[in-house]
């Protein structure tokens, strides 16, 4: 039980560290592995959703149930809508592949590109408010694997420490990077119409340098069947993946990794506190309930 215990922990650390090392397509050989990497993600998550398929059963039926938790309600909306986003950053990611599928071609790909990049900042969120969710059991596996043998209190100052340090850091790099700014690009996304996309010629408007982005890029579609080049350097929505709000960020994957861990950091440790808080509540109710009514 605690061998499989210890894959499932590592298969979703490495999960986790992919998905990260995405935020920078300039890592581990760029494009391709952004692309082939990609793959393996959508693989292993669809295999993730199979396995726990008898629980999303079991509390769709009881969903309306107000005997059900709370909590255990909002784990089913957030794995709705990690599946959803999921879904369509792998879906959009095929329609604008250009080194495992370069030769589908779809409709407006200039929407497919900044949709791709502005959902993937969204399921960032969603990722860290499901590891949130599920803190307890990653405490405990480590618990295991370490057997700590330190005093409750040294753990517990350790543990503050820590999760102050995580905060200012992760506030630091969501300011550094424009997070919220380009998590803002979903709204955007959504308001544009497909009559908006550039086009070579069309005289349409500038999707990246007018409706999405205040960096000044152009975004021009080839002609014919040839698929558009996004991947120029300019100062286009692609540099949300790529860099910091400067416009450049170390290809190191040390360097991306630490700083979007530290980003998912901030959204994990809310969740987190709030989850601990509701279930504290929640508790004292149950004592102090009985007594009310004596």
């Amino acid at each position: 039980m605690k061998k499989m215990m210890y894959v499932r922990f590592g298969l979703d650390l490495l999960m986790a560290v992919t998905f990260v090392l995405f935020f920078n397509k300039q890592v581990l050989g760029g494009l391709t592995f952004h692309e082939i990497a990609g793959l393996a993600i959508a693989v292993a998550f669809f295999t993730h959703v199979l396995l726990n398929w008898q629980w999303v059963k079991k509390v769709t039926v009881k969903l309306f149930d107000r005997r059900l938790p709370r909590r255990t309600k909002f784990g089913y909306f957030l794995n709705i809508m990690l599946l959803i986003t999921m879904s369509f950053i792998m879906i959009s990611g095929i329609f604008i592949s250009r080194v495992v599928f370069p030769n589908i071609n779809v409709g407006n790909e200039q929407w497919f590109k900044v949709s791709h990049i502005s959902v993937s900042f969204l399921v960032l969120i969603l990722v860290a408010a499901h590891i949130g969710l599920h803190w307890q059991w990653v405490i405990n596996v480590c618990k295991n694997m370490t057997k700590f043998k330190k005093s409750k209190k040294s753990l517990s100052i350790a543990a503050k420490l820590t999760t102050a340090a995580l905060l200012v850091i992760g506030i630091y790099e969501i300011n550094e990077t424009g997070f919220l700014g380009k998590l803002g690009g979903v709204a955007r996304v959504l308001n544009v119409s497909s009559s908006d996309m550039p086009q070579k010629g069309g005289g349409k408007p500038d999707f990246d340098r007018h409706s999405f982005s205040e960096n000044k890029s152009s975004a021009t579609a080839s002609a014919g069947h040839e698929r558009p080049n996004f991947d120029h350097d300019g100062g286009g929505p692609e540099r949300g993946m790529e860099g910091k709000e400067s416009g450049f960020e170390s290809p190191n994957p040390f360097v991306v990794i630490g700083t979007y861990f530290a980003i998912m950091s901030v959204f994990i440790i809310v969740i987190y506190y709030i989850e601990k808080i509701l279930a504290s509540v929640k508790k004292r109710k149950k004592i102090t309930g009985p007594a009310a009514e004596i």
